[in-house]
């Protein structure tokens, strides 16, 4: 078994090159950047995207980053490749139930401002997330291989990878690469998959009023649909519609589809105009019953997969890439092995405890706000207006939005 480019085995290997892989690969090289023993980190991805050129369209696969989120960016230096002119950030968020109409007082708002915050948080493309953070992650030395795992063999010293461009050596496994991981089924970890049987369909649109810096949310009771504001002008739609709904939906004529968006959204934002084609894909419920292994881990949707109705995927990614970071560096400080057991399940008791609450915070929305119709449902939908009658619980909805509770990593600090 042959390592990089023949400079003996690598520290991490970390198997899939997305936002959320790149992310712990640029913050390994940065966190342990000061120890003598450098890191050395490499990250299989069998393609990647370029930062989008300035005139080019934007795209429609989006994520909402949270504060925390941004902290970690920076940490791995990548936000001043992704701040610009193609992200938006959001300063208010409108989520309401289709019982009242949008203009109603028991509309729930969300306001940077009663928060002290400068926003709530940013939309921006995953493309552009992840495009910058390989870059940082490469500018630090860091090695990206183009190429796809096909096997692995774990040792008590290491672990053996198998690839389609040849095999590689490594004192840590990293499984960063989705729902389907390979890495997941090769170190025999397991995960429990529930379907949700809705289907995310996501667009590009313009509307016939300003979005105002909001993002829009309403419950529909066969699904939600969401806004999210984009930075020229136009927003991006999100909607989690039941799996015949979605058919119907996907199968209408362009106006048709529109018709049905204005309808939906109670003409919050006025005439809607399909700006992309549109997108789906199933939703589901993934939880990992381990995220380790015998020097392996997992991270982001390897690990995780909740409902998209609270935007939080992408930041409990970051999360898990910013807290495996912290104690790799930690454990190397103290001149551990990087695929240390003990670091391993200190990650492990961290972050499946915080995303597990997450998940189910998720699904209770979903049942009660998005389909619910016993009386529980509706005493939660009349929730929305009384939540937004006490300041104090909306900066402690804010405080979370934010991704600022919980174990924070040292990275989401600030």
């Amino acid at each position: 078994m042959s390592a990089v480019a023949g400079s003996g085995a690598l520290d991490v290997l970390i198997v899939g090159g997305g936002p959320v892989g790149a992310c712990l690969g640029a913050l390994l090289l940065r966190t342990a950047a000061p120890h003598p023993a450098r890191l050395s980190v490499a990250i299989l991805e069998p393609s990647r995207p370029a930062l989008p050129d300035a005139a080019a369209p934007l795209d429609a696969r989006v994520s909402a980053l949270s504060r925390a989120s941004e902290r970690i960016l920076a940490r791995a230096g990548a936000w001043d490749r992704i701040a610009g002119p193609r992200v938006q950030a959001y300063e208010r968020m409108r989520v309401w139930h289709r019982t009242i109409p949008s203009s109603s007082p028991d509309v729930l708002v969300f306001d940077a401002a009663c928060a002290g915050e400068p926003d709530l948080g940013h939309i921006a493309e995953n493309r552009l997330v992840q495009a910058a953070l390989l870059a940082a992650f490469e500018e630090r030395g860091g090695q990206l291989i183009a190429g796809e795992l096909s096997g692995v063999r774990i040792a008590d010293g290491g672990v053996d990878v198998e690839s389609t461009v040849g095999g590689f050596s490594a004192r840590l496994l990293v499984g960063a690469d989705g729902a389907r991981s390979a890495v997941r089924d090769a170190v025999g970890l397991t995960a429990e998959t529930t379907s949700y049987r809705q289907r995310a369909i996501v667009a590009n649109v313009a509307t016939e009023r300003p979005h105002e810096r909001t993002a829009w949310q309403r419950f529909l009771g066969t699904g939600t649909l969401a806004f999210l504001p984009l930075a020229e002008g136009s927003s991006s739609i999100v909607w989690s519609a039941d799996e015949s709904a979605a058919h119907t939906l996907l199968a209408a004529t362009g106006p048709q589809f529109e018709q049905a968006l204005e309808h939906e959204s109670d003409a919050a934002l006025g005439s809607v105009r399909l700006l992309t084609e549109r997108v789906s894909f199933p939703l589901q419920r993934l939880a990992a019953h381990r995220y380790t292994a015998h020097r392996a881990a997992l991270i982001g949707d390897a690990a995780h997969v909740i409902h998209p109705l609270a935007g939080q995927g992408v930041n409990l990614g970051l999360l898990d890439a910013a807290a495996l970071a912290q104690v790799i560096a930690q454990g190397v400080r103290e001149r551990e092995d990087p695929g240390a057991e003990r670091n391993l399940r200190r990650y492990e008791r961290w972050r499946k405890s915080e995303t597990e609450v997450m998940a189910l915070a998720t699904q209770a929305f979903d049942r009660l706000l998005a389909h619910g119709s016993g009386p529980l449902a509706r005493l939660a939908q009349r929730g929305l207006g009384w939540v937004n009658r006490s300041e104090e619980l909306k900066r402690i909805f804010i405080v979370r939005a934010l991704g600022l509770t919980g174990e924070l990593p040292d990275a989401a600090r600030g």
